[in-house]
Formats: C-alpha cells, sequence, structure tokens
C-alpha cells in the first residue's frame, strides 16, 4: 500500500494513464485488508459458539452419570431368569382370565334378562289373542309357569341337563337342588363358587350359566301355555310345566347343549345354534299334543269371528317385546363376549336375527292380504315371530342373504300350517305350534341348508373358519351332507321325545278329570269363576254374561 502511495505522488503530474495504474494496486489491498477483518470476526463468533457447546455437553454428561448411578430409575436392573418370566406370565394370564370372566359374566347376565323379560311378551301376546273373560287366567298362568318352571330347573332340570351327561350320553346326573355350584372348606367355613377358569374361556361360575339357561327352559315351557290357553285348569298346567322344566325339556338339552349322544352325531354333532328345534320345537310339539288332547275351545269352529283377539294393542306390544327379548336369546348364545372375534359373531347373530324377522313378517302380512283382502295385524305379528324362529338355529353360520331366504321360508311354513291346523280343527289359540313347532323344525334344517362352508362339501359350523380334526387345520371335507343327517334326526328325536312324554301327560290328567275345566266356567269364563277381581278390565260396557268387555 505504500509503495502504491508513492507511486500515486510520483505520478501526480504525469498523464492520467500512469495515475490510474497507481491507484489500482491502492484498491486490492482495501478490499483484501476488509475481507480479512470480516473473516477475523466469523472465526471469533466460532469460537464463542464452541465454547457454549462445550458446556452443553459437560452438562449433559454429567447428568447421564447421575442416572447411570441412580438404579431407581433404570428400567431393568437384570436379566429374569426363565422360572421367574413364566411365573410372571402365568400371572398376567390369570388376571386375563379373571377379566374375561367378568366380561363374560355382564354379557350373559344381561341377555339372560333380556330372554327373561320375553315372558312379559308371551304374556301381552297371549292375553291379547285370547277373549277377555279369560285375561286374568292367562295373565296367572304365565306368571305360575316362570315361578313352577324354576322351581322345576333349579330341582331336578339343571342336573338332567348340565350334570355331566357327556358320561353316559343320555342324561346328567348330578346338581339336583343347586348342589355342585359351590365348594366349602370345612375348617374355615369359606364358600367359592365353582367355576371354570380355563384360559381361552375365562371364568364362568356355574350360577351364570345356571341363570342363562333357566331362561331358556321357561322360554320352552310358556309356549305350552299359549296352545292349551281358555281351557286348561290352572293347578294342572302349574303341574305340567313343573314336568316341562324338570325333566322333558332338560333330557333334550343333555343330548345337545349337555354334550350328550346327538352332540356327537356322526362326528359332527349337530347345528343348533339358539335353539330353533332345542326350545323352540321341543316347546312347539308339547303344545301340539296338549291342544290335540284337550280338544277344541267350545264353539271354536262353529262361531269362529267370537275368538278374535280381544286386544290388538296387547299382541302389538307382545310382539315387540318379544322381538326385542330375543336380542338376548340368540346374541347372546355366543355365551361370551371377552374377544373381537366373539363380538363381531354376536353382531352377526343380531344383523341376521332382524332380517328374517323383518321378512316373515312382511311375507305373512302379504299372504293374508291376499288371501283375506284386509290388513290383518294379528297375522304380521305371528310372521315376524315366525321369522325369529326360523333363524335362531342357524343365526351364527349364515350370511345375511341366506337369513332373508329362511326368513321367507318360515313365513311360508307358519302361513301353510296354521291353515292346516285350521282345516284339522285343532284348536291352537295363539298359533304356538305353528310359530314355534313347525318353524322350529324349518330353522334347524335352515341352519343345515344354508351353512356359510365353502360349497356343499365343507361345513362351518357356529365361527368364522370350518371344521376340522383336533389337533388339525385343514377343514374336513364331504360333511356337508353329514350335517343335513344329524339335524334331520335332531328333529325326529325333539317330536319323539317331547310329543310321547307331553302327550302321555295330558293324557293321564284328561282321563282323571283334571285336565279341562267345565262347560259352564268356558262359557262365563274363568275370572269371574276362580278370580278376584272377577275381572281384568275395569271400564267399558258389560256383556251379557257380566263380564266386562
Amino acid at each position: 500500500a505504500s509503495s502504491a502511495l508513492r507511486q500515486l505522488s510520483l505520478s501526480r503530474s504525469r498523464d492520467p494513464k500512469m495515475r490510474f495504474a497507481a491507484i489500482l494496486p491502492l484498491l486490492f489491498a482495501t478490499a483484501r485488508a476488509t475481507e480479512l477483518g470480516d473473516l477475523s470476526n466469523e472465526v471469533v463468533e466460532l469460537q464463542k459458539e464452541l465454547v457454549a457447546q462445550k458446556v452443553i455437553l459437560e452438562d449433559q454428561e454429567q447428568r447421564f452419570h447421575q442416572l447411570e448411578t441412580n438404579s431407581s430409575r433404570r428400567l431393568q436392573t437384570a436379566y429374569l431368569e426363565t422360572a421367574t418370566f413364566n411365573t410372571e406370565v402365568t400371572t398376567i394370564k390369570s388376571s386375563l382370565a379373571q377379566l374375561f370372566g367378568a366380561l363374560d359374566s355382564a354379557w350373559l347376565c344381561l341377555c339372560g334378562a333380556l330372554v327373561m323379560f320375553m315372558h312379559a311378551g308371551f304374556a301381552m301376546l297371549e292375553t291379547g289373542c285370547c277373549r277377555a273373560k279369560n285375561a286374568s287366567n292367562v295373565l296367572m298362568k304365565n306368571l305360575v309357569n316362570v315361578c313352577a318352571g324354576t322351581l322345576g330347573w333349579w330341582s331336578f332340570g339343571w342336573a338332567f341337563a348340565y350334570g355331566s351327561a357327556s358320561t353316559n350320553g343320555f342324561i346328567g346326573w348330578h346338581g339336583f337342588f343347586g348342589f355342585d355350584m359351590y365348594t366349602y372348606d370345612t375348617r374355615t367355613g369359606n364358600i367359592t363358587p365353582v367355576a371354570d377358569c380355563s384360559y381361552s374361556d375365562g371364568c364362568q361360575s356355574n350360577m351364570l350359566s345356571w341363570f342363562f339357561q333357566w331362561a331358556f327352559c321357561t322360554a320352552a315351557a310358556t309356549i305350552v301355555s299359549g296352545a292349551v290357553a281358555e281351557r286348561v285348569k290352572s293347578p294342572t298346567y302349574a303341574v305340567f310345566a313343573f314336568f316341562m322344566t324338570s325333566f322333558i325339556y332338560p333330557v333334550v338339552v343333555a343330548w345337545t347343549w349337555g354334550g350328550g349322544w346327538i352332540s356327537s352325531l356322526f362326528g359332527v354333532g349337530v347345528m343348533d345354534f339358539a335353539g330353533s328345534g332345542i326350545v323352540h320345537l321341543c316347546g312347539g310339539v308339547a303344545g301340539l299334543m296338549g291342544t290335540i288332547i284337550l280338544k277344541p275351545r267350545k264353539g271354536r269352529f262353529v262361531y269362529p269371528e267370537e275368538f278374535e283377539a280381544h286386544n290388538l294393542p296387547f299382541v302389538v306390544l307382545g310382539t315387540f317385546a318379544l322381538w326385542f327379548g330375543w336380542y338376548g336369546f340368540n346374541p347372546g348364545s355366543t355365551l361370551g363376549m371377552h374377544d373381537s372375534g366373539t363380538g363381531a359373531l354376536a353382531a352377526q347373530v343380531a344383523m341376521n336375527t332382524t332380517i328374517s324377522a323383518a321378512t316373515g313378517g312382511i311375507t305373512v302380512f302379504v299372504l293374508r292380504y291376499f288371501i283375506t283382502k284386509k290388513y290383518d295385524v294379528g297375522g304380521l305379528c305371528n310372521g315376524i315371530l315366525a321369522g325369529l324362529v326360523s333363524i335362531t338355529a342357524g343365526c351364527a353360520n349364515m350370511e345375511c342373504g341366506s337369513a332373508f331366504a329362511a326368513g321367507l321360508v318360515g313365513a311360508f311354513v307358519y302361513q301353510g300350517s296354521s291353515m292346516l291346523l285350521v282345516k284339522l280343527k285343532i284348536d291352537d289359540p295363539v298359533d304356538a305350534s305353528p310359530v314355534h313347532g313347525f318353524c322350529g323344525a324349518w330353522g334347524v334344517m335352515a341352519a343345515a341348508f344354508f351353512d356359510w362352508g365353502k360349497g356343499v362339501d365343507y361345513f362351518n359350523g357356529s365361527g368364522w373358519s370350518c371344521s376340522t380334526n383336533d389337533g388339525e387345520t385343514a377343514c374336513i371335507s364331504g360333511i356337508g351332507g353329514t350335517i343335513i343327517g344329524s339335524n334331520a334326526i335332531l328333529i325326529i328325536m325333539v317330536c319323539l321325545w317331547s310329543g310321547i312324554l307331553s302327550g302321555t301327560a295330558f293324557c293321564i290328567l284328561n282321563l282323571t278329570g283334571l285336565l279341562r275345566i267345565s262347560e259352564e266356567v268356558e262359557d262365563t269364563g274363568m275370572d269371574s269363576h276362580h278370580h278376584s277381581p272377577p275381572k281384568a278390565y275395569a271400564i267399558g260396557n258389560p256383556s251379557t254374561d257380566g263380564q266386562t268387555v
């Protein structure tokens, strides 16, 4: 720079070109000095950042050493031994089983209560279908049915149905009067409920199963109540209800759900998920035998208009109550609710139940309109029930389209069988045997025909996978026809067992004069002869026989 200044001073007197040549080095020197100054500033800033980062690293290193020396903050201080690991796994599984058991208990208690509520539906439906002069008697009979049926199930029914029927294939033999429900510690006096606490099923107590199956048992007996209404003696019916719930129905359960001989028939058993055959067919056949032996109500086929339903609001209310309760009857038959697969199956069952009920109701309603040219509300109600019974056996092993078909065919089965009984002059006041008996038989066969197994060669049954042999994963082929045969045998055996025993019981009672009311009582009504107050309704105009209608 100094050299450039000297050159500049020497060239002041020179020409302009010389002056420019002297100034140029000075400009370069100045620019370089400025650049060096900027670099120096950047170096200083970088040094400051390095010092700050060093402080942060030292702080983090100090914290790390503090955490390392603090054993309480470590995720694991040592590796688990195999025995300790297995113990902890067993404890977790036991806890899961307890949780699963709680979920299952809540589910089955809820569904059992829904099934029990169906008795309100039966009572309303039967009362509305019968004449006003017998309304109190019909209501009483439904209440007595539940009470007597409960005692029958508690004393003998549960033991015959689930008291290890698999040992002899025919009937259970222990658990009478509620025994085997608990274990007693003779030293301390503590009571422990007997339960199955396997990992897959959870902990389900025997009391839970007793309660849920009790609701099914009393429902089967109530079916008979409707078929023999308005002419059977009330004490006699109470005795039959006890016999039905303590022996007739429980033996059918022992053969099937209880692990008896039909449950393993031909190596595949039967498909009756919620009881089209086991419950409804059993009750329907018993009701049919009762109404045949009792003979028709006086004047039933001479003045049929006098025997029309006296209270359609009761009939509709009863139908809705039954439909509502069916969501405990069918979905509850999953017998548990502790995993997503079971939940999905219960939803599938509920959907199929709804579709079949709606299809059956609309189909019968249309059929009755074509026959009578009038809207038949009672026919619509019974069509809904026919659809419900038709889907009960196969609600867990068919697709929704098949549920539609089951309800459609069930409607024709109901209408045809109802007309057949009238043709044969068999008096069933509420059409109990067409709805529960004939449609129950169809429901059992529908479960075999519409099974969602691949083609006609495979069988799934209730669940999302096909049937397999124990310990194998491959689907069993060639059993599609076998299940049809098994279900047909179930229908035959239920008809024979329920028909013979109930027919025998009704015949004996009829021969002794203990079965049917007198003509005088039938003419004036059971309410005025046997009930207090002597009428069910306190409104309306008195009829000629003194009854309020």
